[in-house]
């Protein structure tokens, strides 16, 4: 028997990170929760101001659908450290949404960073 989901229900999911990210950073190690990931927290190394206009919803690469995160240049680096992962936060409600890996790249206090065009993709469910 087959499975079937509709693009409503995967676009329920991604619109709770486009409707609720208010930030995004730059952080040194997976943080563990909302306060490691935000400004001054144990990961943190930089961040930038996120709106719904900064996510774009789309049909999946492969199957299903996805979220364009669109690219962020000139974010001001606030700590020096590696940066291996991305956070997206929702700081009027302090949930960390979403943490991602990203290339490490090492960072020093003062410099600019850009944050390049990612995804965040749900497949449609298979047998």
């Amino acid at each position: 028997m087959g499975k079937i989901v509709n693009d409503s229900v995967l676009d329920a999911a991604l619109n709770e990170i486009k409707t609720k990210c208010t930030l995004m950073t730059a952080c040194a190690g997976q943080p563990a929760d909302f306060a490691a990931a935000n400004v001054g927290g144990l990961n943190f190394l930089a961040d930038v101001i996120m709106t719904g206009t900064d996510f774009i919803l789309a049909n999946g690469d492969v199957s299903g659908r996805k979220v364009s995160i669109i690219e962020k240049a000139g974010i001001t680096v606030d700590n020096t450290g590696t940066a291996d992962h991305v956070a997206l936060l929702d700081t009027v409600n302090s949930v960390l949404l979403y943490v991602t890996t990203c290339t490490a790249l090492g960072l020093t206090a003062g410099s600019s960073l850009t944050l390049g065009t990612w995804d965040i993709e749900i497949a449609d469910p298979t047998l």
